[in-house]
């Protein structure tokens, strides 16, 4: 049998996982020829300043795919009252989830261990629109994602609070195959071990400055391109390796960091005696793909539509719109009743969002979009009589 016609496996198992090629795969050195906007490659990581992202899209899918799989961006939020406001809203989310008595798990750390907030996106909607909205415009998160993802994609977040003397997690991916046990993810063919990373973008944005010591993320670069890595990374020889060979890159209030799913990671311990470390984390979905929380963006969307429609009567841009569009209403039209919802204009029906889009153009009331969201949510639905 020629070479050429040898197929990839179909399947991949515990036996693929060799610590040595993941070793040839990762010891490797980043080309800053490769990342011509970045303005230092610090340990292997590609850092980038907010405002040299222009015309860099493929450069960023490059880092992330075929890359390093992770990237830095200092003053990704440059206005830190931006970043304070929306402190103080998770401040207020956490003080009212102590006073619930409720404890919040974490996927890779002990209840309890550290301070979580899940859905914090429909929660910081719910509680204060205006930041919201000025948090989500940021042009950063949208062209990353936009960058991975294309349009269409889904904001989740969760907050996550490190407190001194706090724990690191175990390495470990993410979402979708990084939740679940080896055997589980061992049951799916190897080419959607390809395919979940293109599912997600992670990130998280620094709520206050976050020197080494405070346990900024630990990454292992070029990590995401070992295709067994979904069944490696439990392994105790691959947990060891990271734990030898791990970077990670101080952060300050405002920085984001950016990342492949797939990339070998975890939350470093907290080791400071003052630095209660915040990071508001970022899942970004594809259209394509269920995102992991359920966030009710008819509530979000209805939440924050005053103020959209209120700063586009001062004369805000449409692109500082858009992007807070893009991070509230759900972008895709999909899965829906086309007896009842039918294409309009094309194959597909409107989406949430371009409803949304509509309201603003036409300036209706938010009772108005309040009844048309409505009224495309029931269209949605799956008539029984097929009507």
């Amino acid at each position: 049998m020629s070479p050429a016609s040898v197929r990839p496996a179909v399947r991949l198992s515990d036996q693929d996982c060799d610590l040595d090629a993941f070793r040839a795969l990762v010891e490797r050195r980043t080309d800053p020829a490769d990342h011509p906007h970045a303005s230092a490659i610090e340990r292997g990581v590609p850092v980038y300043h907010a405002d040299r992202l222009d015309d860099a899209e493929a450069e960023l899918v490059h880092t992330l795919a075929d890359g390093p799989g992770v990237l830095v961006v200092r003053g990704a939020f440059p206005d830190r009252a931006v970043v304070d406001r929306a402190t103080a809203v998770f401040d207020a989310l956490l003080e009212a989830q102590r006073a619930s008595g409720t404890v919040a798990g974490d996927h890779f750390a002990a209840p309890g261990a550290n301070d979580r907030v899940w859905n914090a996106l429909e929660k910081t909607a719910r509680h204060d629109p205006e930041a919201f909205a000025d948090y989500y415009a940021n042009d950063v998160l949208a062209r990353v994602a936009t960058a991975w993802l294309g349009p269409g994609y889904q904001v989740t977040s969760q907050l996550n609070v490190v407190h001194p003397g706090g724990a690191a997690q175990d390495p470990h991916r993410d979402y979708h195959l990084g939740f679940l046990s080896a055997e589980r993810a061992a049951a799916y063919p190897a080419h959607v071990h390809r395919l979940s990373p293109v599912l997600t973008l992670q990130g998280a944005v620094a709520h206050c400055d976050m020197p080494v010591e405070s346990g900024p993320t630990l990454f292992l670069p070029h990590s995401q391109k070992y295709e067994p890595g979904y069944l490696a990374w439990r392994r105790p020889d691959f947990r060891a390796y990271f734990e030898d060979h791990h970077v990670q890159l101080p952060l300050a209030k405002g920085d984001a960091v950016f990342f492949n799913p797939a990339l070998f990671h975890a939350a470093g311990a907290n080791r400071s005696s003052d630095v209660r470390r915040m990071a508001n984390l970022l899942q970004v979905s594809s259209a394509f793909g269920r995102a992991m929380e359920t966030v009710d963006r008819e509530a979000v969307v209805g939440a924050v539509y005053p103020v959209l429609l209120r700063r586009r009567a001062e004369g805000v841009g449409e692109r500082w719109l858009e992007n807070v569009i893009a991070s509230s209403a759900e972008g895709y039209p999909f899965p829906t009743d086309l007896d009842r919802d039918p294409p309009v204009d094309g194959l597909a029906p409107p989406s949430q969002a371009d409803l949304v889009r509509r309201a603003l153009r036409e300036e209706w009331s938010a009772g108005a979009l309040r009844d048309g969201l409505r009224a495309a949510a029931a269209r949605r639905g799956s008539g029984r009589d097929g009507r």
